[in-house]
């Protein structure tokens, strides 16, 4: 689908708010003078202007004239106030990525009529390698999520999904490279352990995990099926592993992400009891 003529408006103009300008971009989506980006920091305003020659302004009433799709990236806590300045104005597609907001919060806030898609990106975005779950919501088209699927394609992937999932899907990609961080950490001070130099230490694991990103991607195997194909009977890999194993790493991941997406569902309820 062609966006070519689609006016965007930005609500917040944050690390993430730069990423997808930057990916829209860079797709040629639309041409620069078509976006907008509204927020009170006039800094970040000055630097997405100069980074991008888009329209910057610190009215958000006026950044909603004419567009087409407004994209909401503001912090949670910031949102009501926000849309309550933008209730009186119509527009034909609002895109939020606030966590933890409801489509059925943010509908109410704009007056009912509203045709809402929720995404939850996550920060590799940043760097065009994004995953986004995206729900739409009971007024919003098919036309309307295509438009949202084009937007977050030139970040990364995208998957639909029924909003009941979003807690899911925001303790699996949302949360889920704080957890290769983690991992990433863990190996570089297992190298420093072992004697290695932390810079050394430091390019070998980075080296190492997007490596093993890059085979799965590249070869489509399942992560056992590559993971038994380096696991070589009484091998080095089989005696790491199975110190893994013994500690229950899988069942401590699975655990972990629990606690992420029942921590998503209580700030939706703090958001919605605010």
């Amino acid at each position: 689908m062609s966006l070519k003529n689609k006016k965007i408006t930005f609500i917040g103009a944050g690390n993430m708010a730069e990423a997808l300008i930057r990916g829209i971009l860079r797709a040629k989506l639309v041409e620069p003078s078509r976006i907008t980006a509204a927020d009170v920091r006039a800094e970040r305003l000055a630097l997405l202007q100069s980074a991008f020659g888009i329209r910057t302004t610190g009215d958000n009433t006026a950044a909603l004239r004419d567009a087409d799709i407004v994209i909401l990236a503001v912090k949670p806590q910031q949102l009501g106030a926000a849309l309550e300045s933008l209730r009186p104005i119509s527009a034909p597609l609002w895109i939020s990525i606030v966590a933890g907001v409801s489509i059925s919060q943010i509908e109410k806030k704009l007056g009912g009529s509203a045709r809402v898609v929720r995404v939850m990106p996550n920060t590799p975005a940043l760097v065009g390698a994004g995953a986004a779950g995206l729900a739409k919501g009971a007024r919003a088209s098919e036309e309307d999520l295509v438009s949202a699927e084009a937007i977050f394609h030139a970040v990364g992937i995208t998957a639909r999904i029924d909003e009941t999932l979003m807690d899911a899907v925001t303790a699996l990609s949302g949360s889920g490279p704080a957890y290769i961080f983690l991992v990433t950490e863990a190996m570089i001070n297992g190298g420093i352990a072992l004697g290695l130099d932390p810079a050394m230490a430091k390019a070998l694991a980075v080296q190492t995990v997007h490596g093993a990103a890059e085979l799965l991607m590249e070869t489509g195997e399942e992560p056992q099926s590559l993971r038994s194909k380096v696991t070589s009977p009484g091998g080095t890999t089989e005696a790491a592993v199975r110190v893994m194993s013994n500690q229950k790493l899988l069942e401590i991941f699975v655990d972990a992400m629990r606690a992420a997406a029942q921590r998503s569902q209580e700030l939706s309820q703090q958001l919605a009891r605010s």
